[in-house]
Parts: C-alpha cells; sequence; structure tokens
C-alpha cells in the first residue's frame, strides 16, 4: 500500500506554501524515516489504510527568526476549535487537547527545534477544509 497524507497534512502545508513561497524547506518532511519505522509516530503509514498523519515544516520563514515561533502558535490556537489537529511541537515545547492547548515542556528525543511538526487526527484524513490561521490567510 503506498503511503498517503492526510488531506489535513496536504491542506496545511499548500497554505504554508502559498503564504511562504520562497520559505526554507531543508526539514519539511512527513514520512518517517527507519528511526520512526522502530517506534510509534504519526510519520509512519497508518497500517489498514496507509496514511500519514504529521508534518514538519522548517521554522525557516522569512528573514525574522521568531516567525516559526508564531506560526506555531497559531496552529496550536487553531487546534482549540479545529479537531483535525492532535498536537504541535516546537522548540521543545507540545501543545495538545491534554492541556488545553496550552504550552508545555516536550521531553522527547527530537526537542524539534528546526522545524515545526503538527500531527493530525483521523478526521484529518478526508477533511481537507481550509484551515482558519491568520499568518495563513485566514479572514478572521
Amino acid at each position: 500500500m503506498k503511503p498517503l497524507l492526510c488531506k489535513a497534512g496536504q491542506q496545511l502545508r499548500e497554505q504554508i506554501d502559498d503564504s511562504f513561497p520562497d520559505r526554507d524547506r531543508k526539514s519539511d518532511g512527513w514520512i518517517g524515516d527507519a528511526k520512526h519505522s522502530n517506534r510509534k509516530s504519526d510519520h509512519n503509514p497508518d497500517p489498514s489504510n496507509g496514511i500519514v498523519r504529521a508534518i514538519d515544516v522548517d521554522k525557516d520563514f522569512d528573514s525574522r527568526p521568531s516567525t516559526g515561533a508564531y506560526l506555531a502558535d497559531q496552529i496550536r490556537l487553531c487546534a482549540k476549535k479545529d479537531k483535525r489537529i492532535s498536537y504541535v511541537i516546537f522548540a521543545g515545547r507540545i501543545a495538545s487537547s491534554k492541556s488545553f492547548w496550552r504550552w508545555r515542556s516536550y521531553n522527547g528525543v527530537n526537542r524539534h527545534d528546526h522545524h515545526i511538526h503538527i500531527s493530525f487526527t483521523k478526521k484529518g484524513d478526508k477533511d481537507s477544509s481550509f484551515f482558519q490561521i491568520p499568518m495563513l490567510g485566514a479572514n478572521t
């Protein structure tokens, strides 16, 4: 079964690319490498349908070093209402519904200092609706 990025992941990546067409993509990715395959990860394809439910987006969007942190925060805030997002990790912090979408310390193997990690729920498998994120073209 060929791996396929969930529709929500495709949509969010497209919005990011449209808003920051000249951004650095060095740390971008969605499908797990050999290290990921040895552990539970949303970068690994779901065995039942081949869907991958995570993307990594390089933190370097423009000349301002804070843009990645601002975007990670806006994705976190969007996730409070958008049930397609499972959690966000960036710069040694994680936010999810478990913490009412507040940032808390993340002590995983990778601190995600070079990219923003966004994981999606199964709801995002087929839902490619526009994410209401101000930095990415939302009207609100």
